[in-house]
């Protein structure tokens, strides 16, 4: 059983950054490859980054490559996001979620365990 609470969510101009963190608890987190996906009000939720369980493999949707990066560390056991340049489209409930397999996957049903969400607003 992992439990997965998301923070560092919050509101901020175009072109700035954030950086969201997944804290976990349980014994198994190492275990898990970890997943970030959105969703913005009234569309389906949708993939955004993974890393695979040791963090040497990583995977972004087309619409974060090169501005996110996510990142990793099972000591801590936390997962990271690293958004910058954001733009007005990047506004939604972003999850964090672990994988039941140690290697990466963009589908939403191959994870097991989800966060509450933390919020992030993109002014423009």
């Amino acid at each position: 059983q992992v439990q997965l609470v998301e923070s560092g969510g919050g509101l901020v101009q175009a072109g700035g950054s954030l950086r969201l963190s997944c804290a976990a608890s349980g014994r198994t987190f190492s275990r898990h490859a970890m997943g970030w996906f959105r969703q913005a009000p009234g569309k389906e939720r949708e993939f955004v980054a993974a890393i695979n369980w040791n963090g040497a493999g990583t995977n972004y949707a087309d619409s974060v490559k090169g501005r996110f990066t996510v990142s990793r560390d099972n000591a801590k056991t936390t997962v990271y996001l690293q958004m910058n340049s954001l733009k007005p489209e990047d506004t939604a409930v972003y999850y964090c979620a672990a994988n039941r397999n140690a290697y990466i996957s963009r589908t939403t049903y191959e994870y097991d365990y989800w966060g509450q969400g933390t919020q992030v607003t993109v002014s423009s």
